[in-house]
């Protein structure tokens, strides 16, 4: 994963898992792990999980959204991922969601796409 995007991108992307797991106001069991699992994938160690996490309960914490289209989809496969990782899609989830699709251009019949995918790998 490093060789495709630096540090700072691969903390980001953690740090908008973190957002979404705390849009609907608290971390669930599974979305901790989630996003501790997300943290090794993403070779990023203990120090930048608790970063992020005390970057996601911050009053200004917001979603980075990234300009190219490849990093676009795979964040919103993330997050599509996060969401259901609790078992209950929240309403602030889905708005934070269509918010940042919106946000990102990303079409319809893309979205579903990525839904769809997320969903079988989950």
């Amino acid at each position: 994963m490093s060789s495709h995007s630096s540090r700072s991108d691969r903390i980001r992307r953690l740090r908008n898992l973190v957002v979404m797991a705390m849009a609907d106001g608290y971390f669930a069991q599974r979305e901790v792990a989630l996003f501790a699992d997300r943290c090794g994938e993403l070779e990023l160690g203990e120090l930048e999980l608790q970063q992020a996490i005390r970057y996601g309960l911050d009053d200004d914490a917001a979603l980075h959204l990234p300009s190219d289209r490849q990093t676009c989809e795979a964040l919103m496969v993330d997050l599509v991922r996060m969401m259901a990782a609790d078992g209950v899609l929240d309403e602030s989830e889905k708005r934070l969601f269509a918010l940042a699709a919106a946000k990102m251009n990303i079409e319809t019949s893309t979205l579903n796409v990525l839904i769809s995918r997320a969903l079988k790998e989950y």
